[in-house]
């Protein structure tokens, strides 16, 4: 499966969130993620709206109560790594912040872990961020593309008085990859723009797949020069045939625990799977082979990762197909709560359904029973639903 956005009038982390609801992503996985994060105090408000004639929905985030004037990105990355999210959500979250955290870094000058947020440290954007990264967790698409966003013009205000439009720091994030010219207000946002830096493929046009579904987000602001949504489409190739990269190197000189901390770190920076090989070296040294399978698009990020967080002076990369089922994700309603079983598909027809252990974990450690139980609820509740 495929997940393609068009920023047709732009893109900020509550259009992106608006987008994949409208196009059938599950709102319980939102609120049960979100849940996580109750603390911060919000509301979130979703509804029905239109813009230039086209339905789509709006979401909006409220703060509810006293909230602090800044917040440090050591304090959000503590957050984030500490709530209980999905894994996968989690990852997609810190990517994304992450990449901010380093823009920001960046336009001031100063050190990452010094970075305090403003504006995108505000409750609305953290559950922007993280609402977005649970969605697209939830749908289990393989590959994400995005056009280039409108860039904006003119300028607006903020904590540090006035700035330019793009903002510095979306500006920042944008480095090496395109925006298209737009008229005057600001379009791109640092969220939607560390979103996309961080999670999304950039391409000239949509992909040639068969579109299942289309979601439109909704903005706040009109546009006299186009509809202020991001359209979203779900759909796959016409084979189920895809080419992917395997990166791999070898070791023998890397302890145990560094090792499964750089298999972390691959999965972490967008490859698909990752395993470690025992292998006998040269000199009858024993060893490790670890690979990384990912996309075309995840390559430089796997390869780097696998350069950084080891002791190797290269890798090797080899082109491989691979044939897949059609995979998604549906929430299902047990007696323990709620579970998203993955199920693989050909042709329309469901072949497998797997609960996802992680979500069978977290029940099983809530309601003191075994995980063996919680995935048997899932499964009966996924046949008989």
């Amino acid at each position: 499966m495929i997940l393609f956005l068009d920023p047709v009038g732009g893109i900020a982390g509550d259009m992106l969130i608006a987008a994949l609801l409208d196009l059938g992503a599950p709102r319980e996985a939102l609120d049960s993620g979100l849940a996580a994060l109750g603390s911060l105090g919000f509301s979130l408000s979703v509804k029905a709206d239109y813009r230039s004639g086209i339905a789509g929905t709006h979401v909006e985030v409220r703060p509810v109560g006293s909230q602090p004037h800044e917040r440090a990105w050591s304090s959000i990355r503590s957050l984030l790594e500490n709530a209980a999210l999905p894994n996968g959500a989690r990852h997609l979250a810190l990517q994304a912040f992450e990449r901010l955290a380093i823009a920001e870094a960046t336009v001031h000058r100063k050190p990452v872990d010094d970075v305090h947020f403003h504006e995108v440290g505000a409750v609305d954007s953290i559950v922007d961020m993280v609402g977005a990264a649970i969605l697209i967790d939830a749908l289990g698409v393989q590959r994400r593309f995005a056009m280039p966003p409108p860039s904006g013009s003119g300028t607006t205000d903020s904590m540090h008085g006035k700035i330019p439009i793009p903002a510095p720091a979306t500006l920042e994030l944008m480095k090496g990859r395109r925006m298209r010219p737009s008229g005057p207000g600001e379009r791109t946002t640092p969220t939607g723009a560390a979103l996309l830096a961080a999670l999304f493929e950039e391409v000239d046009a949509q992909p040639e797949l068969i579109v299942d579904r289309i979601g439109y987000g909704l903005g706040t602001r009109e546009w006299t020069d186009a509809p202020n949504f991001v359209r979203a489409v779900i759909g796959r190739t016409s084979s189920q045939q895809e080419g992917a990269l395997i990166v791999e190197a070898n070791f023998d000189d890397l302890s145990p625990q560094l090792l499964a901390s750089a298999q972390e770190a691959v999965f972490a920076n967008g490859a698909i799977d990752a395993w470690i090989t025992p292998a006998l070296m040269k000199k009858g040294r024993p060893g490790h082979v670890l690979s990384a399978l990912c996309s075309f698009g995840a390559r430089d990020a796997v390869i780097r990762t696998l350069l950084k967080e080891t002791t190797t002076l290269g890798v090797r990369v080899v082109r491989v197909e691979r044939e897949v089922l059609e995979r998604s994700f549906v929430a299902v309603e047990t007696k323990y709560g709620t579970i998203r079983v993955k199920v693989g598909s050909h042709a329309g027809e469901a072949w497998h359904a797997l609960p996802e252990f992680e979500d069978c974990a977290a029940r099983s450690r809530a309601c003191g029973v075994s995980v063996q139980a919680v995935q048997a609820a899932a499964l009966a509740a996924y046949y008989n639903r």
